[in-house]
């Protein structure tokens, strides 16, 4: 069969079937941001070299077999078939990961081209990326902030309709019509409102408190998403992302105080330990990263889901 043929018998962007290739696209994209997850904190390591994947405890390199998505994990039931160390649970989930996002991409999406399938389909797997990276090291890395930093007004002037309907793009657009320079102004301004609302909390913190209370990353990747988003998309993430982060951070505290009374009780302190407990809880519970709740916020409001962002105060759902 000719390219032309195959292309023409391809099931079409909406279609099940192609919803169904996507979902498996999305599995082997997880396996790569497995790597990236992997080799992106590590000072001097590539993403394309060594080019295939090896075992960190016997440095064998892998079989195709053994590189399967998911199945492979369960089927060696995660341990190398070299050395039998075992395999962080991490690599299957951040597979299943891909092929979900990938399937959000696909229903949100789909109907508006390969542009927008393509660009959420990237943008959530980067991502997973920065979020799995800042729950292990604290940190953002550089090719996901600095790279959408540069990529998201590059993206919104050739592809004007992402900020269709954003206030500064509507405000500056001729006619009516959002074209690629009022588009990339949106972007910008998105950028400036998200790095800055960051930055500006962060310096308060440490004013307040004498610690960073804001890690550089994190501005970087709100700038980065946005400019993806727009002004009024960025209100609406950095809510998402105070709110979700706002809840685990108390039910950390909790987690932290339950741990810290079990631990007095098996020692048979009295009750007096329960102000010792809330204030080592306290102290413990508030180290989380913020990078995963700003992901979250943006892809929410990237994908547009109007059920959600609806739920959101001060009228801006």
């Amino acid at each position: 069969m000719s390219w032309l043929g195959f292309v023409l018998t391809f099931p079409a962007l909406e279609s099940a079937g192609f919803g169904f290739f996507w979902v498996a696209m999305g599995l082997f994209v997880g396996s790569f941001l497995n790597v990236c997850i992997h080799r992106f904190p590590v000072e001097g390591a590539s993403v394309w070299s060594p080019s295939r994947s090896h075992c960190p405890g016997c440095d064998r390199q892998l079989g195709w077999r053994e590189n399967l998505p998911v199945l492979s994990w369960l089927m060696q039931r995660g341990r190398c078939l070299g050395c039998a160390a075992p395999i962080h649970w991490r690599y299957p989930v951040v597979e299943l990961i891909g092929a979900a996002v990938f399937y959000l991409s696909w229903r949100a999406a789909a109907s508006q081209g390969w542009s927008f399938l393509v660009l959420d389909s990237i943008v959530l797997a980067a991502l997973v990326v920065a979020t799995f990276v800042d729950f292990e090291r604290y940190e953002i890395p550089d090719q996901v902030s600095i790279g959408g930093m540069w990529a998201a007004p590059i993206v919104s002037f050739l592809l004007p309709a992402l900020h269709s309907s954003g206030l500064v793009a509507v405000a500056l657009a001729p006619g009516g019509a959002v074209d690629g320079v009022a588009s990339l102004s949106e972007c910008l301004a998105g950028m400036a409102l998200g790095g800055g609302v960051l930055y500006g909390l962060g310096w308060i913190g440490k004013r307040a408190s004498g610690a960073d209370a804001m890690g550089f990353g994190d501005v970087k990747l709100m700038a980065a998403g946005g400019g993806l988003v727009g002004v009024l998309g960025t209100f609406q993430a950095l809510q998402v992302a105070v709110f979700a982060g706002s809840l685990v951070g108390v039910l950390n505290i909790l987690r932290w105080y339950l741990v810290v009374r079990a631990r007095q009780r098996r020692r048979r302190l009295p009750n007096r330990g329960r102000p010792q407990a809330l204030r080592t809880a306290r102290v413990l519970g508030r180290y989380l990263p913020f990078g995963p709740y700003l992901a979250l916020g943006i892809g929410i409001v990237l994908l547009d889901w109007k059920d959600v962002i609806d739920l959101l105060p001060f009228g801006l759902g």
